[in-house]
């Protein structure tokens, strides 16, 4: 047998911080042995992924669904996938997570714990690639203090077990490459805290989530959108906008103009909303909309600005790909598109950022620092290396993934004081004894 309990036990926990030292293709003593763990599978086979031939049987070594497979010394390192068999008699061919090696390089890490990576989006989150010749998607969290991260979906049975992640290094980021997860899937993080405790997490750079009360994220792809807009960016990068004149209308999308008579539904999609919110805006002489954030948010009379998902766009309007061609129609009708941006503060729902990893990770653990009564939020660590680059990437990613044309910060005063609505013996002066933060 080429586990022992210990390392069963360590799986079966879910408690290890590198499960790829345990699963997988490893060098054992009597050769080589791919060690997979299938809870309801009734066999395992390993098998060529050119020809489909049968390698080798694997061995059911622990009822709770381990099995082994072990090939003569002389095999060495050598390409698999897996033949499942399932209850109902089905056989599924699979390629194995736990035998790809890490996605996100190491200079990568090193400049986010820095708070250096610019393009961060680009890294973390769940981004479809293809490895080796293989489709499927990488998943990536920051989540230092975490026991265990594993992603769940329906493709799994929100089974926390199946596809538990590895940290890599000392950089708190969490990754798994899983073949066949395609456009569209739905998932979460299952997060075990320091003290054992099992939370669910949206992703914090999902591009897309699920409506209320779900919050999944789902996996989505910003970088086929077809853009026609060249003229627009080439132009924008070229001239002096400063001098130029600006007229700007500030619109919240879901309250301008209804389909219907529901308070809170019947909206227009933004297809229906670029072109009627275009021509209206034109009409009256506006150079540049200002939207009211269109970032997914869970609670709709905040308007937005209690933000859930920074890297999300709102799903009550449609998709990421249909919001990006309602910025593309904007630039093609002369008209420039601001969005309003929230970096102040965020929402204390439990499936977002709160308490992310079992500690006050992306917020200040002093409530004197870290809450804002008045709104019911929490405030960011501005401190952490790591919240900093989350919100200069985010910022970016507005304008690179979506072609806005700018930025206008939202709260700005209370970012700036420490005593902003606050009462003396509610806030905590700076180290000069200062206000200001």
């Amino acid at each position: 047998m080429s586990l022992d309990k210990r390392e069963i036990s360590a799986i079966l926990g879910s408690s290890m911080k590198d499960p790829f030292t345990v699963l997988g293709l490893h060098n054992d003593a009597a050769g080589y042995s791919v060690r997979t763990f299938f809870p309801d599978a009734v066999s395992v086979e390993i098998i060529d992924p050119k020809t489909n031939k049968v390698l080798a049987v694997s061995e059911k070594i622990d009822a709770s669904g381990f099995f082994s497979a072990t090939f003569p010394k002389a095999k060495g390192v050598f390409k698999y996938a897996l033949n499942i068999k399932w209850p109902d008699g089905s056989v599924e061919k699979r390629f194995d997570p736990y035998s790809f090696l890490p996605v996100m390089s190491e200079f990568s890490r090193h400049i986010y714990n820095e708070g250096n990576h610019q393009e961060l989006y680009n890294d973390l989150g769940s981004h479809l690639r293809e490895i080796d010749g293989i489709s499927g998607t990488v998943f990536a969290v920051w989540a230092p203090s975490a026991q265990r991260v594993s992603v769940v979906g329906s493709f799994n049975n929100w089974d926390g077990r199946i596809h538990q992640m590895r940290m890599l290094g000392s950089s708190g980021v969490w990754e798994i490459f899983i073949p066949g997860i395609e456009l569209g899937a739905i998932y979460k993080y299952e997060v075990r805290k320091c003290d054992g405790s099992l939370i669910l997490k949206t992703d914090p750079c999902g591009y897309s989530q699920e409506p209320f009360p779900n919050h999944g994220t789902i996996v989505s792809d910003l970088d086929s959108f077809q853009w026609t807009d060249d003229s627009w960016m080439s132009a924008r990068s070229s001239e002096n906008l400063i001098d130029r004149p600006m007229s700007i209308y500030e619109v919240h999308l879901g309250s301008w103009r209804k389909a219907g008579p529901n308070e809170e539904g019947d909206y227009l999609n933004y297809s229906d909303i670029a072109v009627q919110l275009a021509e209206y805006v034109k009409d009256m002489g506006f150079t540049h909309i200002e939207l009211m954030p269109v970032q997914e948010h869970p609670f709709v009379p905040s308007w937005g600005y209690q933000v859930g998902g920074f890297y999300a766009v709102n799903h009550r309007f449609g998709t990421p790909a249909e919001f990006q061609a309602f910025v593309d129609y904007m630039h093609s009708q002369g008209i420039g598109v601001l969005l309003d941006w929230v970096s102040g503060h965020f929402p204390k729902d439990a499936y977002c950022l709160a308490q992310f990893d079992g500690t006050h990770l992306y917020e200040h653990s002093d409530p004197r620092e870290g809450e804002h009564r008045d709104w019911g939020t929490l405030i960011f660590n501005y401190g952490r290396h790591e919240v900093r680059n989350f919100l200069s990437a985010n910022a970016l990613f507005w304008i690179e993934k979506f072609h806005v044309d700018g930025l206008r910060v939202d709260a700005v005063a209370s970012m700036l004081y420490r005593n902003y609505s606050r009462e003396e013996g509610e806030w905590i002066p700076n180290r000069h004894g200062g206000a200001e933060n």
